[in-house]
């Protein structure tokens, strides 16, 4: 090849601009990317992203803006030419499943039009389009070999308001289970049982009406409450949430023979209309392997413990999306008890661990089934590392048998899974006396003679039929189901062949196949004499040291010669020399290119053959997706028991069985209780408490003590013991007993968001709402803090308040965790409220800045503690020695003031006059209340157009529009006795 001359790299730089810039204006037609989107373009080997979506993968995936390229000319907004990354796909699989899953983004794919790839193409069309909610599209694409933490759930919701009563529509929908659900409930202002439900169902998008002037209130309440649950809102117009056709595309979508009509889901009216349009948004109906697919069931909020989003935050329940929180799994309570083998018992724990139970019944059989498994190590193991471990996951494989998407290898892996089934019932059967017998010595030690062993025996009872009644009767039942499906798959599959890793249909199966690949023999045979025939009529051996025998990707089978040894077909009649390299001489026969052409033409036909065969298997096999799904839901129960027992018996210190009351049948009494997290991180020997909240008694615990000295993690503990024993689990103690809570309510800690115009003090507030709202009798309430984000003294009443309302209103049972000291009176006045404290031993110590030695002892005593040592921690965490100085100095300062000022109040309390605003009649402070409202909300009105302040500051233009708003208020305002007197303290 002739080197590339100057002249010829001109003109291919040319050429490559000029298709850059074609790619440009193309782009530049296409509608802008949509707000929370990013969009990839498909180039069929490798993916590309453009303009602001470039920059995006850059900084968020690649970290570094060096892997920008420009393309094109410069344009005004683009002046070094438009931004381009390229994403290989195994890349463009990870930054879209991060975008999906963590980022929670919207996805949109594009393909150029006729299927061209080249670089310049001049039009494109939207191939595929994903949300949080909807992965479909590229479920295949991004999950084939990895799996979702939990099903990705979306959900469409409409709002009724008839008489002031608020009446909610729920459809939500798992594309991925092909599972379909309603609700329809009421709801109060705060929208509190909405809340619970998103926590609930761990929904990822939520489609919600884009208008509604009659509702917009309401509504914008609802987005609120969606966004901080980090949902995704898709907003949609308001005709697509009719019943309208509903019931006819239901009974499309819907598995049997069932009419939509007649079940009792299609009288919850305001749930079908979100029903509606969450078909038309996801498409079901475009896509015929839905047809008769799937399920639809009705949610029951009362059936599961109610949770928000402050309960799901403040108990770390489920891991950091952002990544954020620790690399390590066990810093959340879904990583610590993750030890399940497959991915339906996965998915299936996140589930349990959002929706703990409130049937008591179905509790303690969870209890008991964890317990059997916790006694015996050999039959979980046997369990979990000889079955569950090969278990695949039937869900996902089922809907690729639907969609016609699956291949041999999905048929093989279900074949695979049936062969174990006989297996694992004979485990779950021989397990149960294994359990009882490695806990047989146990029992026999706490129980005396003939008492000991009824016990015994009825504890293997118990075992033995929950085993029986929930996993093997319908074990027993997918066996003899799939029996066919294992001789179907023994009967049509080439099994031998599974060893070297191919997946084909035996030979002897189809006549047509059989005589193809008798026919292929037969002409490899006669490809063998060939060879022999050559070697022999150019004297050399046919063992390929010499003369090789190749299979040519260009050629198809022909013969080479090192150079050496190439003379030797020279001048030779018969001998067709194909190429020449350095590695030899490519060279065919007559006779040997007519034998490739008939080799090529058979194997052709029989790969055609057998993917025809391949589809009729499939088609075989989807007809065993009813089954597969059911056998999924028991594998994954069985595996998130088992998953349970182990977490139980490998912690650091074993858990324990909880006794389990009634709703408002008993107290919570924790012995020696640990937060299963901290326990278990390195370097942490954690100090176990006590929890006696006692109905009547002891039902209120104010805690108070020094900062750092482990009051948040005493009461977020109390409630995630409480939480896991709903779920059936074991728990972190030495003893428990936990009655059964309708909701777990927290108020710990509070982030601001300024960009949507929430304030610490007011996330404080919004949640602590809530709380007094949704608290009932059988409520566990958790208070961390509350009051700090204002004045000590609007925050110590407002403390007072809340505490005095949930002890004597609500009666909850309450931790409440306060620096208010003044808060232990609480317990003087209300019998049943209890003062705790966190222990810290001091010593004097002269040597120290604070003069003293504070020691942690992270023991929570009765009584009270009237200090904080704050100053001590801010040394402990490497302060300056000049501000520590500063602080203590300023501290003590403030200590003599306070007293000083309690001293003058007394004084002064007899003389004190009455504020003047007090002696104004009430029909004149109500109007100047009203003239200062007016004046404020003129003056927000004239700063919401204005661009936001850089800092916390107010800019020159919002201060100018205050001063002309007060120029036309200043008459009036003079005119107001009341108002003069607010604007004299004001300024």
């Amino acid at each position: 090849m002739p080197p590339i001359q100057y002249g010829d790299k001109k003109k291919d730089d040319d050429k490559q601009r000029e298709e850059d810039s074609r790619l440009a204006k193309a782009l530049a037609r296409l509608p802008p990317t949509p707000p929370g989107s990013v969009r990839l373009f498909d180039r069929s080997e490798f993916y590309c992203a453009y303009a602001q979506d470039a920059v995006y993968v850059a900084t968020h995936h690649f970290k570094t803006l060096t892997s920008l390229k420009y393309l094109g000319n410069p344009t005004p907004d683009h002046p070094d030419g438009l931004p381009s990354v390229a994403l290989s796909h195994a890349v463009a699989q990870a930054f879209l499943r991060d975008a999906l899953t963590t980022k929670q983004l919207r996805v949109e794919i594009w393909e150029p039009e006729g299927g061209g790839v080249g670089r310049g193409a001049s039009k494109w069309r939207l191939a595929k389009a994903a949300s949080p909610g909807n992965l479909g599209a590229v479920e295949d694409l991004l999950f084939t070999h990895t799996d979702l933490l939990a099903a990705p759930v979306i959900l469409a919701l409409r709002l009724q308001v008839k008489d002031n009563v608020k009446t909610v529509g729920i459809a939500f929908a798992d594309t991925s289970l092909q599972e379909m659900g309603v609700a329809e409930y009421v709801d109060n202002d705060l929208f509190s049982n909405t809340e619970a439900l998103l926590i609930q169902l761990g929904v990822k998008e939520a489609l919600v009406v884009d208008q509604d002037k009659a509702l917009e209130y309401d509504l914008a309440k609802l987005k609120t409450l969606i966004e901080r649950c980090g949902i995704v809102i898709t907003e949609r117009k308001k005709s697509e949430f009719t019943k309208g056709d509903v019931e006819q595309d239901l009974n499309r979508l819907l598995r049997g023979s069932l009419q939509a009509s007649t079940r009792p889901e299609f009288d919850q009216h305001v749930a079908m209309s979100a029903v509606s349009a969450l078909i038309s948004y996801l498409g079901l109906l475009g896509d015929s392997s839905n047809f008769g697919a799937y399920n639809l069931k009705a949610h029951d909020l009362s059936m599961y413990m109610r949770l928000d989003a402050s309960a799901l935050r403040a108990l770390n329940l489920m891991p950091d999306p952002t990544g954020l929180g620790g690399a390590s799994k066990t810093m959340s309570v879904f990583g610590l008890l993750n030890r399940c083998k497959t991915a339906q018992g996965t998915r299936l724990l996140a589930m349990w661990l959002k929706q703990p139970l409130v049937n008591r019944h179905v509790i303690l059989q969870r209890q008991d089934l964890v317990e059997c498994l916790v006694e015996s190590d050999e039959f979980r193991q046997a369990v979990t590392d000889d079955y569950l471990k090969s278990m695949p996951d039937f869900h996902r494989i089922s809907k690729r048998f639907q969609k016609g998407a699956a291949s041999l290898e999905d048929v093989v892996r279900v074949y695979q899974a049936v062969l174990l089934l006989p297996g694992l019932n004979l485990a779950l059967e021989r397990g149960v006396v294994a359990a009882d017998e490695e806990g047989e010595d146990e029992v026999m030690a706490d129980e005396a003679g003939e008492e000991g062993g009824k016990k015994e025996e009825s504890r293997e009872k118990r075992w033995k039929a929950l085993i029986e009644e929930l996993w093997l009767s319908q074990l027993r039942d997918f066996t003899a189901s799939l029996e066919p499906y294992q001789e179907m798959v023994e009967t049509t599959i080439d099994l031998d062949e599974l060893a070297r890793h191919n997946f084909v249909i035996k030979p002897e199966f189809d006549d047509g196949l059989k005589q193809l690949r008798d026919k292929l023999a037969e002409c490899r045979d006669a490809l063998d004499d060939e060879h022999h025939a050559v070697a022999r009529d150019l004297g050399m051996a046919a063992d390929n040291k010499v003369l090789h025998f190749e299979n040519s990707s260009l050629y198809g089978y022909c013969f080479r010669l090192t150079r050496k040894e190439a003379s030797a077909i020279k001048n030779k009649k018969g001998y067709i020399e194909l190429k020449s390299q350095t590695n030899g001489v490519h060279f065919t026969t007559k006779a040997l290119k007519g034998l490739n052409d008939e080799h090529g033409d058979l194997t052709k036909q029989y790969e055609k053959t057998q993917s025809q065969l391949v589809k009729q298997v499939i088609q075989i096999a989807a007809s065993y997706c009813e089954v597969l799904e059911t056998l999924n839901t028991v594998i994954a129960n069985i595996d998130v028991v088992c998953s349970l027992a182990a977490s139980a018996v490998n912690a650091p210190i074993p858990y324990v069985k909880p006794t389990i009351f009634e709703r408002g049948a008993g107290s919570i009494k924790l012995e020696e209780a640990r937060h299963p997290c901290l326990e278990v991180q390195e370097g942490v020997n954690f100090i176990a408490n006590d929890v006696h909240l006692e109905r009547d008694v002891s039902e209120f615990g104010i805690i108070t003590g020094p900062n750092a000295g482990g009051k948040s993690v005493f009461i977020r503990q109390t409630a995630l013991i409480a939480l896991l024993a709903q779920i059936g689990s074991f728990v972190p103690c030495a003893s428990a007993e936990v009655p059964i809570f309708d909701s777990v309510l927290c108020r710990v800690g509070a982030g601001d968001s300024q960009l949507k115009g929430v304030s610490t003090f007011m996330a404080e507030m919004l949640e602590t709402s809530a709380i007094l709202r949704q608290a009932t009798r059988d409520s566990l309430v958790i208070i961390d803090e509350l009051g700090r984000g204002t004045s000590t003294y609007d925050g110590f009443g407002l403390a007072w308040a809340i505490s005095e309302h949930l002890s004597t209103v609500t009666r909850a049972s309450v931790l409440f965790a306060t620096h208010f000291h003044e808060l232990t009176a609480l317990a003087q006045e209300v019998a049943h409220v209890q003062n705790l404290h966190v222990v810290a031993h001091v010593e004097a110590n002269p040597d120290t800045l604070t003069g003293r030695d504070i020691t942690l002892l992270y023991k929570v005593m009765p009584g009270v503690c009237d200090q904080s040592f704050g100053i001590h921690v801010a040394q402990l965490a490497n302060f300056p020695d000049e501000v520590v100085k500063l602080a203590k100095r300023k501290a003590d300062d403030l200590e003599d003031f306070s007293e000083q000022t309690v001293e003058s109040d007394q004084v002064a309390a007899a003389p004190r006059a009455t504020p003047p605003q007090a002696q104004l009649p009430a029909d004149e402070i109500a109007a100047g209340t009203a003239l200062v409202e007016a004046f404020l909300e003129e003056w927000a009105s004239r700063t919401s157009a204005l661009p936001p302040a850089a800092d916390e500051g107010a800019t020159a233009a919002e201060l100018d529009a205050l001063v002309g708003v007060y120029e036309e208020y200043k008459e009036r305002f003079e005119g107001s006795a009341w108002a003069r007197e607010v604007l004299a303290k004001t300024y």
